[in-house]
């Protein structure tokens, strides 16, 4: 598995395992069986976990498999996530955000988070550079070892840099179909910053895979909100007759390469500019295997070329990061669940 320096004390690996999907959103959790995939994830060389407050119950779950694996997390990096609820961003004081972090420390088990990435539902609610400035108090005083931030868009990053917190990291969602990190300008802000870029939706859950290779346009409810949310990304990137274009396209080049379309799809992005790695959200080890590929797979500029010719026709999506999640009455927003402490 490769690894990324972030700095000269701070290294990952360039997979990182998301646990969003452990919240029940995606069905019912066993969770000997969660604790036991984190440990082959560790063995396989994924040693970085992303989770969130906001997750029901994964902080805890992190911490008890940290609990039960001693001798497989002393590598381990996790990375955490500071979400108010929307219905709190009024009253987000130093109290607050210091029992946020300090429930977090708790749930983990950690004397030190390594990093908390830092995300704000609404910018027309004031409060966001003050929270951040309370976390950089947290990170002086020793609760935090990094800060960062996830799904900003520039103008308000450029304020919390501005302000003086010390962003290490941009959590956003980058990938084939969704090119506004490097459209809307952010790839290269945060490389002007030093700030590097771990990416979401690299796979687009899932529908960038061979199970949506040469299948008819979906209709009716899906199975999870992982796919209700990339569909609508399918459908601003060019819509579905486009979308089943690159998939011909990538399942060429997976098929050169002999492995999958995903690990493709993540290779792509993982050789952007200033990418230090990518989110994979597997609801268990199946993939497991083909994760391991991922650093044996060099796409040359052939294979670049040929995505491209199909990437070139996108419509979208348009606009900074998160731009369009931010629309509440939007129908990317209108999915969202905004107040999950509750």
């Amino acid at each position: 598995m490769p690894r990324y320096r972030l700095a000269p004390d701070y290294e990952i690996s360039r997979l990182i395992k998301g646990s969003w999907h452990l919240a029940g959103d995606h069905g019912e959790i066993d969770r000997g069986q969660a604790l036991r995939d984190m440990a082959e994830f560790v063995e396989a060389g994924i040693t970085t976990f992303d989770c969130a407050d906001i997750y029901t119950n994964v902080e805890q779950m992190i911490g008890d498999f940290r609990a039960a694996y001693p001798a497989l997390t002393h590598n381990l990096r996790v990375h955490t996530k500071f979400v108010p609820d929307l219905a709190d961003l009024d009253r987000v004081d130093a109290k607050l955000v210091e029992f946020s972090i300090d429930r977090s420390i708790k749930r983990l088990g950690l004397e030190r988070l390594d990093a908390v990435q830092f995300h704000w539902w609404n910018f027309e609610r004031p409060g966001y550079v003050e929270a951040a400035l309370q976390l950089k108090r947290l990170q002086d005083k020793g609760k935090i070892d990094r800060i960062s931030v996830t799904n900003f868009d520039i103008a308000h990053l450029k304020e919390l840099l501005d302000a003086g917190v010390p962003v290490f990291t941009h959590q956003l969602q980058y990938s084939l179909l969704d090119n506004r990190p490097e459209s809307g300008g952010m790839v290269q802000f945060c490389a002007e910053h030093n700030i590097g870029l771990l990416c979401y939706g690299t796979v687009a859950g899932g529908f960038l895979s061979e199970r949506w290779l040469n299948q008819p346009e979906p209709s009716g409810a899906f199975a999870n909100r992982s796919l209700v949310k990339y569909k609508l990304i399918i459908d601003d990137f060019g819509g579905w007759e486009l979308f089943q274009t690159l998939l011909r396209v990538l399942s060429g080049i997976a098929a050169k390469h002999g492995c999958d379309i995903a690990t493709i799809a993540t290779a792509a992005i993982l050789r952007r500019d200033n990418v230090a790695a990518a989110i994979v959200g597997a609801t268990n080890t199946k993939h497991l295997p083909s994760h391991r590929r991922i650093g044996t797979v060099h796409l040359d500029a052939n294979d670049l070329a040929l995505i491209e010719t199909v990437t070139r026709h996108r419509s979208g999506p348009a606009g900074d990061v998160y731009q369009l999640e931010r629309d509440i009455t939007g129908t990317h927003g209108r999915i969202m669940k905004y107040d999950l402490h509750k």
